[in-house]
């Protein structure tokens, strides 16, 4: 299986998602296929990290 569509078709709910171990977590997820639900409580760094997710797809 192809790691760009392991989780094709998935959709992985990430909390913490706006650092650290969450954003990796949410960029690897994203990166292998899945539709990624980031949720944090610092909104500015969320959308941020949900930025440079949509850059790279």
């Amino acid at each position: 299986m192809n790691s760009a569509t392991r989780f094709s078709g998935e959709v992985a709910v990430v909390t913490g998602a706006a650092s650290g171990i969450g954003a990796a977590t949410a960029r690897r997820l994203a990166d292998e296929g899945a539709a990624v639900v980031l949720a944090d409580v610092a909104e500015a760094a969320g959308e941020h990290v949900a930025a440079g997710i949509r850059n790279t797809r």
